[in-house]
């Protein structure tokens, strides 16, 4: 019996070891496959060296944190296991739960050690940013007004300090704690006749532990100190009154205490006597609660509450100063806007450029006007937002909104969706689509200055093919060797209705799949067998994948935060994404802290997701990157936007050579930068309080503003109107600019009451320039324009309540929303011309079939107390301007598919039917009086009277489509 069953134990266990075997031989399979398939991606884009010093980085760091935090603890256990007193076996619990631990003793001794120190090395590899700024820290050339330090100190060096001195406190207290528990239940450390016992050696080693601890409680407090200049308390960011009064100085005491505590513990080490120790640990702790919390909280109610504002000025003006300056706000220009509300004809007339550029084509409504008539097939699609952009049209620099058709795997029927076709087959997108911002066709669609398949407009000849871009497909096999072309390049009319053309990839966009290894890697990667076994795939076959024009620029730039809208632009006969980058930091001192998500969603837009933003905790922030993806081959370029910049600079000493300078950079790419929206959105936050420069208005926060909510947003919304480009000259400026705007109400916690009425319209200069390798001398420049207090002006919640309330635009848009079609306002526009503001809202109608797309139908128009609601842009600027505006709207040559006009004002209103036909006029007076006899058969419910006049509206409407 025996003898059976020690084969059969043996078997088991060369059974195990073979399934361990197994497993472990698995993982080094797919963790080679990570591994190896991450070189290639960056060795393809010639930064083997980034991924290489993050790599490294993050593994000196994992070793030295686990050594660092593992080291002690072993050391700990085995100076206790090596000085334990010989055990003598006692009565009672302990002695059962001795003898139950004392066998596991020499595993835990090696075991806890090694779990503590993968956790501390899990830590330590996490800090990989804050160490390589540390070791590559540069001078800001500021410094800051309590210790007088250059802020490079805050922004670089302290954040490692600190947590070297917490990471070490951890480490020292783990210790501390479980050599007190070993040595508890090892005996070193016991309870006799009510008295506490001590080995002489674990007396030795408690002391010191403790001494040590002390220590680095005096470094905690003493680095602690710097760190009350980026705290965030409950009137502003960083050290107020009390702080540098009351808490700076007890801070001081607390360190010389903590010291002479740790000396106090050297003594017991040596002379084995603890009074010393426990007085010393007593007036340490005395100390921290009588001057750490008492005094500052007796100094902040007694001393400073009452007097506030004036106590707090010169700490307020010091946050005010550095905010202004680590936002980027420093240079704003504010000019007093008197603004006008008296509507005189030619009131335009000094504005005619602006005027022509305003854009009434909604960049968040088009695009499903655009996949109707520009997707061609099911497998491509457009973004759910277009882009604005400029080109240079003729001599005439034209805004444009414009997008990339990419493709859309979901788009093919289920039976198409094979591995072939989806990774083979359907590999790229094809061409860009650009519209007028200011035009549009006599039906109400856009009109393009580039489209089609294959392209064709005012764009040029330019490499159409995308590979990359914002919905790419996960990865795709292309190029290859021989002469048969299997990617599907786009559908040709001219081979009949199925006719298709095929292309062969010929860029450098991947890694090869040159031999069978590389191929088996990247199938375990992609959990597909079909890369190795395919014979589509041969040797010279590329792999493309991590395709997103902000994830390949993240990768390649770890430190960058992403701004949440790269944008794609025809340049120098490519299509180029570009990308902003950011470098932030939360060690500015002074500077408000934000939360990097909330300042750039306010307007609803789009923000970066949390694997493209380098931090969420910010108080510093520059737009410092500039970079490109191109969009055929993938490459990515990092250009120096900002040199100056103190992060960058650090940066640039980690990852040298990534980075290009401005020369580099051509014409025709500078005159596609613009100003980057995520930080304009940050800004803006911002300066609805930081436009106040003094401390005591600052306080009483008596002219704090807001960014009004998005009008088409619901009541209870809490999304903030979104910035828009625009080509405009403002009242201080001599020419028109391509330009990133908002508007300001004032801020009112209670947005019921709130006053929505306009205070002041933010605006950033977008032209980069025309030349180059040459930043435009203008570009980034921030103009104020502040609005008096004694002019109302109404804001954008209350202009579109006016436009839908409005008795003649009212009636005109219910006849729109009649039978199958619905009414959708676009971007209401703010713009400071005329020596006023002028409000512009392009109005579209979507019919509810099942092919619908909106169709910019109708333009609404507001100057002061005047509305117009016409059928094109110039035609309502001259209703509202006395019947001449003094200048041409870009719209101004449209013929316009429907003739109903209103203007209404304080003059009341007029109907305005010179372009329209009697038979349309009939029949639209015709279906407002219907309108109004179904109302009221509503309300006497007489659904007879209401049946009867329901089919006479729904006549009248027949009447007036068969008539327009």
């Amino acid at each position: 019996m025996s003898e059976n069953r020690a084969p059969r134990s043996r078997a088991r266990r060369i059974g195990l070891t073979l399934i361990i075997a197994i497993v472990v031989l698995c993982a080094l399979i797919f963790a080679a496959s990570s591994i190896v398939t991450e070189i290639l991606w960056y060795r393809q884009l010639g930064a083997t060296r980034v991924l290489l010093t993050q790599w490294g980085a993050t593994a000196a760091l994992f070793a030295i944190g686990f050594v660092g935090f593992g080291g002690p603890v072993w050391l700990t256990l085995w100076i206790e296991a090596r000085t334990r007193p010989m055990y003598v076996r006692t009565a009672g619990a302990l002695d059962r739960y001795q003898q139950l631990i004392d066998p596991l003793r020499r595993v835990a001794r090696w075991l806890l050690p090694v779990l503590l120190g993968i956790i501390g090395g899990a830590i330590a590899s996490g800090q990989w940013k804050t160490v390589l700024l540390w070791a590559h820290s540069t001078r800001v050339g500021r410094t800051d007004p309590v210790f007088h330090l250059d802020l490079g100190f805050y922004m670089f060096r302290l954040p490692f300090w600190s947590g070297v001195v917490s990471f070490a406190g951890a480490v020292v207290l783990v210790s501390g704690i479980l050599l007190l528990i070993v040595a508890y239940v090892g005996g070193s450390l016991r309870i006799e006749s009510g008295r506490l016992r001590i080995a002489k050696a674990m007396r030795v080693q408690l002391a010191v532990t403790a001494g040590v601890y002390a220590l680095l409680l005096a470094g905690r407090i003493w680095i602690g100190r710097y760190q009350t200049l980026t705290d965030t308390g409950s009137l502003m960011t960083g050290a107020g009154y009390t702080i540098v009064n009351a808490v700076l100085p007890a801070a001081a005491i607390l360190t010389v205490a903590a010291v002479l505590a740790a000396l106090a513990f050297a003594y017991t080490a040596f002379s084995g006597k603890w009074r010393l120790s426990l007085i010393a640990t007593g007036v340490l702790a005395v100390s921290a609660l009588l001057l750490g919390v008492v005094y500052p909280w007796g100094v902040q109610q007694f001393q400073v509450k009452p007097s506030e504002r004036s106590m707090e000025s010169t700490y307020l003006a010091r946050n005010i100063k550095a905010t202004r300056q680590a936002y980027g706000l420093t240079g704003v220009k504010t000019v007093s806007y008197n603004a006008s509300t008296d509507a005189k004809a030619g009131a335009l007339r000094q504005d005619a450029d602006t005027t022509a550029q305003i854009r009434i084509v909604d960049p968040s409504i088009v695009s499903d006007t655009v996949r109707q008539l520009q997707q061609y097939k099911q497998y491509y699609s457009f973004g759910e937002e277009f882009n604005v952009d400029r080109y240079q049209v003729g001599n005439t620099s034209q805004d444009t909104v414009i997008a990339v058709r990419e493709l859309d795997q979901s788009g093919l029927n289920s039976s198409s969706r094979t591995w072939y076709n989806d990774h083979i087959v359907y590999t790229h997108g094809y061409g860009v689509v650009a519209a007028y911002g200011n035009r549009r066709t006599s039906d109400g669609e856009p009109k393009f200055l580039e489209s089609g398949i294959p392209s064709e407009g005012k764009l040029g000849s330019y490499e159409p093919r995308i590979y990359f871009g914002e919905n790419s497909p996960e990865y795709s096999i292309v190029g290859g060797s021989g002469s048969q072309k299997r990617e599907l390049d786009y559908p040709s009319s001219a081979k009949g209705e199925s006719g298709q053309t095929y292309t062969r990839y010929t860029g450098n966009g991947g890694p090869r799949l040159s031999n069978p290894l590389i191929r088996l890697l990247y199938s375990l990667k992609f959990g597909s067998q079909e890369i190795f076994l395919s014979q589509a795939v041969s040797s010279s076959s590329q792999i493309l994948y991590d395709r997103d024009p902000a994830q390949r620029v993240k990768k390649v730039a770890p430190y960058l935060t992403i701004d949440s809208d790269p944008y794609p632009a025809v340049v120098d006969g490519r299509v180029q994404w570009i990308v902003d980058g950011y470098t932030t930091s939360d060690a500015y001192p002074y500077s408000k802290m934000e939360s990097y998500a909330d300042v750039t969603s306010a307007s609803g837009s789009r923000s970066s997701s949390s694997d493209l933003v380098s931090q969420d905790n910010i108080n510093y922030i520059r737009n410092s990157v500039k970079a490109t993806v191109d969009a055929y081959t993938g490459k990515v370029t990092l250009y120096a936007w900002d040199a100056k910049d103190p992060v960058l600079r650090a940066w640039r000493s980690v990852f040298p050579s990534t980075l290009k300078p401005i020369s580099a950079m051509s014409a025709e790419l500078i005159q596609h930068v613009r100003y980057p929206s995520d930080l304009f959105r940050a800004q803006r936050e911002i300066l609805g309080t930081y436009h106040v420069t003094d401390p005591g208005s600052f306080y009483s926060l008596q002219d704090a503003w807001q960014v009004p909510k998005d009008p088409q947003a619901s009541s209870d919304s809490e999304v903030r109107q979104a910035p828009y480009y625009l080509t405009m000259r403002l009242p201080s400026q001599n020419t028109s600019h391509f330009q990133l705007y908002t508007t300001y109400i004032p801020a009112n916690n209670d947005e019921q009451n709130s006053r929505n009425v306009l205070t002041g319209y933010l605006a950033a200069n977008s032209d980069a320039g025309r030349r180059a390798g040459v930043k435009g001398s203008d570009y980034g420049k921030l103009t104020l324009l502040r609005l008096p207090s004694d002019t109302t002006v109404p804001g954008p919640g209350q202009m579109q309540n006016q436009f839908d309330s409005d008795e003649a635009v009212s009636t005109q848009l219910n006849l729109l929303r009649q039978g199958k079609t619905k009414v959708e306002p676009g971007n209401l526009l703010t713009l400071p011309v005329g020596g006023g503001l002028l409000y512009v809202q392009p109005v579209y109608v979507r019919s509810s079939g099942e092919t619908s797309f909106p169709l910019l139908r109708k333009v609404l128009v507001s100057f002061g107390d005047k509305i117009a609601f016409e059928d094109t842009l110039d035609e309502a600027l001259n209703s509202v301007f006395g019947g001449d505006s003094g200048a041409d709207a870009g719209d101004s040559g449209t013929t316009a598919s429907t003739s109903q006009s209103t203007q209404t004002g304080s003059s009341g209103t007029q109907s305005q039917g010179s372009a329209e036909s009697s038979a349309l006029k009939d029949a639209l007076q015709r279906a407002q009086q219907a309108l109004q006899d179904r109302k009221k058969a509503l309300q006497d419910a007489d659904w007879t009277a209401y049946g009867q006049a329901d089919a006479q509206l729904q006549k009248a409407l027949e009447d007036a489509v068969a008539a327009e």
